[in-house]
C-alpha cells in the first residue's frame, strides 16, 4: 500500500506542485513585502499624504475599501510578471507557451 501510494506521487508529480505551492506562496509574501513596503510609499506617497492614509489599502469611499483591490491588482500584475520571466528564463525559449 505503502509502495502504491509513493508511486502515485511520483506519477502525478503531487511531491513537485507541493513544492511549487510553498514556494509561490513564499513568492507572494515576497512581492507584496516589496509592493506595500517599497513601491507604494515611494510612488504614492503624494497622492497617500493627500488622502491622509499612510498605506494604500486603507483608501476608501463611503465603506468600500477600494484601496485593498488596487493593492492586491498591483501585487497580482507583479507576481505574474515575476512568474513569466522566471519560466522564460527557465525554459530558455523565446515565446513561453502551453505544451
Amino acid at each position: 500500500m505503502l509502495k502504491e501510494f509513493m508511486g502515485f506521487l511520483k506519477q502525478y508529480g503531487v511531491i513537485g506542485l507541493a513544492i511549487a505551492v510553498v514556494i509561490g506562496g513564499k513568492l507572494n509574501e515576497f512581492i507584496t513585502s516589496i509592493v506595500q513596503d517599497l513601491l507604494m510609499p515611494l510612488v504614492f506617497q503624494p497622492a497617500l499624504r493627500a488622502a491622509q492614509v499612510d498605506d494604500i489599502r486603507k483608501l476608501s469611499f463611503n465603506g468600500i475599501l477600494y484601496g485593498k483591490v488596487m493593492g492586491s491588482a498591483i501585487d497580482f500584475i507583479i507576481v505574474a510578471f515575476v512568474v513569466f520571466m522566471f519560466a522564460k528564463w527557465v525554459l530558455k525559449e523565446e515565446t513561453v507557451a502551453k505544451k
